[in-house]
């Protein structure tokens, strides 16, 4: 080859210098090297041909200092035992600069590469089959060069080859046996499925069984494929420092399997020719996993036995592995999801990820609704059950799939154009035609189908097989049925709270008898025996489903829960009414007018007050339980959904707003020396009220308003009472003029009530408004389920 050949390809070779996807020419880079090296006159450098002038190139040869004998190519091992006198200052592959007593680990160090070396790299890296193999066959006679050795980089030539996606030149050099490391893991990583192809035949052959295999043999100091950050686009690496329209992050690990790195590139065929050759992703451990081997890998390295368990489950989230591997693609993404979301709740510092991770399982799941082609697919989709047998058409659909992507919260699965199409049909079945009338005509309809509500129930009492009792199990027309049933019990609640109770003489006039049901241990009325049927049933149907589904899952939801205790303060409510009268009636048999004892006299404990007071609270439940209802319209269901998730903004603030609520109520409850600040006082200002003064007043006088006064300071109950109501405004600066209270006195108990006005009521409750207008925007766009 003649000289000016030599400097024409050096010139025009470019070297791909990860991470940064520039191309620097490899005689600039190997220059710029020899320039690094070279210290004090006193370095170690090779001069690289690159002229035809002979006096520049005797120049060059008089300037470089080579201390062996130059028949014999310098080896890196010669370089370092020279190195190792002097204090001489190294270079990392990333530019980074440090001393020997410092310096870096000797895969991050710079190569000192022969000249022919670097002609063997660069013919690799410019594709040279030829040349590549005639230095190959000559480095097998004589060895001349290390096949293995390495450029600035770190990149050995199987790598190069790698990188430029050239087979011949990869199988080349695997039949020349260069060393392969980790260049399967490079492979898998470039998604260059015919060099995967090749090294897995490789391995197949030199691997021997009971050793660890090429890419886990390698030490963990010395391994190429170094744990860092790539961010990819288009298969295409980019810089760390280039972090724009980036498709994926992915985390590269040497304790990474290539299977678990061709599922994270979510390689589809690279995935299937690992799996045929038997490879296997097993489930990590539980995150509280106990074992000795979870011990030990938690104290040698947290952080990286986290990071293991990310890249596995980043592994089991590829839709490609998952196609492949599972039975049951759509349960697999559910149960993996659910998996996530739990992680993302243990390990908060990866919460990100975790979720990252469970929106690609939900994605996935959702897209395979897509390729569905006809709705008998559909149902046949969203029956299946794994346990039971194959769903035919015709059969009455359970819906088991889709009953499970609700409870493991696949909101992008259940809100799917294809299934809410399915279910209109299955709601609207029995009413044909319901849908194409205009809104007046529906009305009528509902109207129509609501007043027969008892016709229909009785009918599916008792002929549950006929036709009214088969068009009672239509889905919307049990829906209206159960409504119009529940707006007649809330009338009648409304009855029953309004205390009308008439009887119509032959005249048509009526006559309230008003006293009867206000007596103590009076019995139940007629309207209190209709709401008291209606209770009746309200509780059979919650133990009906209580019993179909299970305890579990019958607390999983809330509004349950609301029907469970609205349903036992109604039935406290009776045996309160039960016990009232029978103590009424014992107390008859020594005062006839037992009976008849005045509401105001009763005991504070009486049976019928704490009874009326549980039946007031039911009606409240009761009255609100039309939220669950309403949440059917596609207007006031998503307020319903709001309402629900402000219910947990609204705990959190409530939190704050009692620890700064007692925190000073304290403070104006006591001072120092744990003597009473507010107490004495109020004490005076009781004195002086008509109702409850005892002694003489100190001020000789009575005052109406200190009733109301001396309370709000009483004690520390009263004294969180009174700054509770100072919220909605209801407590003013008059509440601090109390008797013979001092003016320093008075002024620092004005001064805790404007800091605590301050924080509770501007900041605290701006904060909420805050945090329930972001709730609602956030549902608005359907982030949240």
């Amino acid at each position: 080859m003649e000289k000016s050949d030599v400097k024409s390809e050096e010139e025009n070779s470019y070297v791909s210098c990860y991470p940064n996807t520039r191309r620097y020419s490899l005689a600039n880079t190997m220059a710029t090297n020899r320039q690094q090296y070279h210290t004090d006159n006193q370095g170690y450098s090779i001069d690289v041909p690159g002229s035809d002038d002979e006096k520049q190139k005797q120049k060059k040869k008089q300037e470089t200092k080579i201390d062996m004998p130059s028949s014999q190519p310098p080896s890196y091992s010669s370089v370092h035992e020279k190195m190792a006198d002097k204090k001489v200052k190294r270079f990392s592959i990333h530019g980074m600069m440090e001393e020997e007593g410092n310096a870096l680990k000797p895969h991050q160090e710079i190569a000192a590469l022969s000249l022919e070396e670097k002609r063997f790299l660069l013919a690799v890296e410019r594709g040279d089959v030829a040349s590549s193999r005639r230095m190959l066959q000559k480095a097998q006679e004589t060895g001349y060069i290390n096949i293995n050795c390495v450029d600035p980089l770190g990149r050995s030539a199987l790598l190069m080859a790698i990188d430029n996606e050239n087979l011949e030149m990869v199988e080349l050099l695997i039949n020349h046996r260069v060393d392969t490391k980790d260049a399967l893991l490079h492979a898998i990583s470039e998604e260059f499925v015919e060099a995967v192809e090749v090294l897995l035949d490789h391995e197949d052959c030199s691997h021997r069984d009971g050793d660890p295999h090429s890419w886990e043999a390698l030490p963990h100091d010395r391994a190429t494929f170094t744990p860092g950050y790539m961010y990819i686009k288009k298969n295409k690496k980019k810089s760390l420092h280039s972090q724009h329209d980036c498709h994926f992050i992915t985390f590269i690990s040497t304790d990474i399997t290539p299977l678990i790195l061709a599922a994270h590139r979510d390689n589809y065929e690279i995935i299937k020719i690992l799996l045929d050759r038997g490879s296997t992703l097993p489930l990590p451990h539980d995150v509280r996993c106990g074992c000795d081997e979870c011990v030990t890998s938690r104290q040698e390295d947290s952080l990286r036995h986290s990071r293991s368990r990310i890249n596995a489950y980043r592994a089991l989230a590829s839709p490609s592995l998952i196609a492949l591997s599972s039975k049951d693609p759509i349960l697999t993404a559910f149960e993996l999801s659910w998996e996530l979301r739990r992680l993302s709740f243990l390990e908060h510092e990866f919460k990100n990820e975790y979720l990252e991770l469970r929106k690609q399982c939900q994605d996935f799941a959702t897209a395979l609704l897509d390729h569905t082609r006809s709705s008998h697919e559909l149902e046949v989709l969203l029956n299946h059950d794994p346990t039971g047998p194959a769903f035919e058409h015709g059969e009455r659909m359970h819906l088991n799939r889709l009953k499970l992507a609700v409870k493991l919260r696949q909101k992008k699965f259940v809100a799917h154009s294809n299934v809410q199409q399915l279910l209109a049909s299955i709601w609207y079945e029995g009413l044909p035609g319901f849908r194409r009338k205009n809104m007046a005509l529906q009305s009528l309809e509902i109207c129509r189908i609501g007043m027969m509500f008892p016709l229909f129930s009785f009918a599916y009492i008792l002929a549950p097989h006929s036709s009214f009792g088969q068009t009672m199990r239509k889905p919307f027309i049990k829906f209206i049925c159960h409504s119009a049933s529940y707006f007649t019990f809330l009338f009648l609640l409304m009855l029953a709270s309004q205390r009308i109770e008439s009887v119509m003489d032959f005249s048509g006039e009526s006559s309230f008898d008003d006293d009867v049901p206000t007596k103590r241990g009076a019995a139940p009325t007629l309207i209190e025996m209709f709401i008291l049927s209606w209770v009746s049933g309200l509780i059979w149907s919650e133990v009906k489903q209580l019993w179909d589904v299970g305890l579990q899952e019958y607390v999983h939801d809330m509004w349950n829960v609301i029907d469970f205790i609205t349903n036992s303060l109604y039935v406290a409510t009776v045996a309160l009414r039960i016990v009232s009268y029978f103590q009424v009636q014992k107390e008859m048999a020594i005062d006839i007018y037992a009976a008849d004892l005045p509401r105001e006299k009763w005991d504070t404990w009486d049976p019928m007050l704490i009874s009326e007071g549980l039946f007031s609270a039911a009606n409240i439940f009761s009255s609100l339980k039309l939220v669950y209802i309403f949440s059917v319209n596609p207007h006031l269901g998503p307020l319903q959904v709001s309402l629900s998730r402000m219910v947990t903004d609204i705990m959190k603030f409530f939190f704050l707003f009692v620890l700064v609520l007692f925190a000073f109520s304290s403070g104006l409850n006591q001072l120092l020396w744990q003597v009473s600040l507010m107490w004495y006082y109020a004490d005076l200002e009781k004195k002086r009220c008509p109702d409850t003064t005892t002694t003489v007043s100190v001020t000789n006088a009575s005052d109406p308003n200190a009733c109301l006064v001396w309370r709000r300071f009483a004690n520390l109950w009263e004294t969180s009472q009174t700054l509770f109501w100072a919220v909605f405004g209801l407590v003013d600066l008059d509440s601090f003029e109390l008797d013979g209270i001092k003016i320093f006195t008075r002024f620092w108990g004005m001064l805790m009530f404007g800091c605590y006005s301050v924080i509770n009521i501007v900041v605290l409750l701006n904060l909420l408004i805050a945090m329930m207008n972001h709730s609602y925007q956030l549902i608005s766009v359907g982030e949240i389920f």
